[in-house]
């Protein structure tokens, strides 16, 4: 099985939406655990890598290109 790609920062689809209804979660800790916060209600939850990795479907935006735009306006 290959491996998820995600960084700190990045806003995931999960499989089950959070009991709020929002499906997206930002990623604001990694380690062995991955603390994980809703975009709805902005309630966080500390979940175990490999639960995290099977339950995450998509990267819905990377914090890496986020950075990069908010980078290219800024040049003065």
């Amino acid at each position: 099985m290959e491996r998820k790609v995600f960084e700190l920062g990045d806003v995931v689809q999960m499989k089950k939406p959070h009991p709020c209804g929002a499906n997206e979660m930002e990623v604001i800790r990694m380690g062995m655990d991955i603390r994980i916060k809703c975009i709805g209600c902005k309630h966080s939850v500390l979940v175990p890598r490999a639960k995290f990795e099977k339950n995450m479907k998509k990267v819905v935006r990377s914090a890496a290109v986020s950075n990069e735009a908010e980078g290219q306006g800024t040049d003065r």
